[in-house]
């Protein structure tokens, strides 16, 4: 007998058996005994990567944003973070585990009502003492987030964004090294010791960013939905670790 497999039967049949299949596969490669321990290895690479680049542990070259290498990250991890800190309802604890903290969850768990844990990095490198924040928040298209180095007065050490799918040659400039080195030596805090954030400014008055203490950075050209995606994540993330920085002077 002829075995016909034009019929509709057999498609509807096949497209079934394929569902199952791919189904099963991808449940597998997320599973423990799948992908899902590698990806979450290389998510933890990533965040120590992040970090490091902050307080200025990388690899640059004279005009280049370069991590230090991924076998390394862990090494150097340890060798620079002093502490990890977590900040929730006014109390400070450490935590070897803290940059394993999801922001974006923490973020959400705030605007349920719930309290926020603020993860904090402690470097100390070349004599000097960072810390190191996480911050996160809503570009053009969607997810930005980035890591910000401050001293102990809330000035601008070092600073790494990235993007999820800003567009390429404006609003996903935000990771290239002109753009984040330009907040190096920011301050956070007006002049009065209140706290102000940084904007990055169209139209800045100061485009070569010789002054450190009017709060502001110059913009990326036509990328001003981005930009000002930075402004408000470091503005309203980083105001929460105030408590903390002034508890550090005594205040």
């Amino acid at each position: 007998m002829e075995n016909r497999t034009d019929k509709n039967s057999y498609t509807i049949i096949f497209v079934i058996v394929m569902v199952m299949v791919v189904g099963a596969l991808l449940s597998f490669l997320a599973s423990e005994d799948g992908l899902n321990p590698l990806i979450t290895e290389n998510r933890r690479i990533e965040k120590q990567q992040n970090i490091l680049y902050a307080m200025g542990v990388n690899d640059n070259d004279e005009g280049s944003a370069v991590f230090v290498a991924s076998d390394k990250a862990g090494e150097e991890f340890s060798k620079y973070i002093t502490k990890q800190l977590v900040i929730e309802g006014g109390n400070t604890s450490e935590d070897n585990n803290a940059y394993l903290i999801d922001v974006k969850k923490e973020q959400a768990k705030a605007k349920n009502g719930g309290t926020r844990r603020l993860p904090l990095f402690v470097g100390e490198k070349d004599g000097k003492t960072f810390y190191i924040a996480p911050i996160r928040g809503k570009g053009l298209w969607d997810a930005i987030w980035g890591y910000v180095a401050m001293d102990e007065n809330m000035v601008v050490q070092g600073a790494y964004f990235d993007h999820k799918g800003e567009t390429p040659g404006l609003g996903a400039n935000i990771k290239q090294r002109y753009f984040m080195d330009d907040f190096i030596g920011e301050h956070l805090l007006s002049k009065n010791g209140d706290f102000k954030g940084i904007t990055v400014a169209k139209g800045n008055a100061d485009p070569k960013n010789m002054d450190k203490t009017d709060n502001e950075v110059d913009a990326i050209a036509g990328a001003t939905i981005t930009g000002d995606g930075v402004s408000a994540m470091i503005k309203k993330d980083l105001k929460l670790y105030l408590p903390y920085f002034n508890s550090l002077k005594g205040k």
